[in-house]
């Protein structure tokens, strides 16, 4: 085969350091188009990007040049420095430390962007901790109560 075809589809989730809701106001859209901007220079694509304060969701297709560490590791060092270095935010930015990281399939692709698209009313109803727990239960990654603080 002459040509390489790959379909690599993430539904990627971190948090704010501390889970400290630092992006309020109008910070949350554009934290969201600056990471969506580091998707796209990394040669992939910000299929969606939300979030609410403390955390963010990005649903995203990579390249296979690219592994999902490296693709973690520029986000948020990049959007980290980006936020930091704005006149008008007041506060010390700074991404936690980990991260997940799940393998999506096309039949899921619709009920992924909806899903991050919602984060908003989502998050009314429970937060990030107990989301987090609900995704590593349904894609069967073992964790312990310790790993999420």
């Amino acid at each position: 085969m002459a040509h390489t075809f790959t379909r690599l589809l993430y539904h990627i989730v971190y948090s704010t350091k501390d889970r400290i809701p630092l992006m309020k106001g109008d910070w949350d859209t554009r934290m969201h188009a600056y990471l969506g901007g580091i998707v796209r220079n990394l040669k992939g694509t910000a299929i969606q990007v939300g979030g609410v304060a403390d955390h963010v969701h990005l649903f995203v297709q990579l390249p296979p040049t690219i592994t999902i560490s490296e693709t973690i590791n520029k986000l948020k060092s990049n959007s980290s420095r980006w936020i930091n270095e704005q006149p008008d935010f007041k506060d010390k930015f700074a991404w936690q430390e980990g991260y997940a990281a799940f393998s999506v399939s096309d039949n899921r692709y619709d009920e992924t962007v909806k899903y991050i698209e919602n984060q908003e009313s989502h998050h009314a109803e429970r937060g990030f901790v107990d989301e987090l727990k609900e995704f590593l239960k349904h894609n069967n990654m073992p964790f312990h109560e310790s790993d999420l603080l």
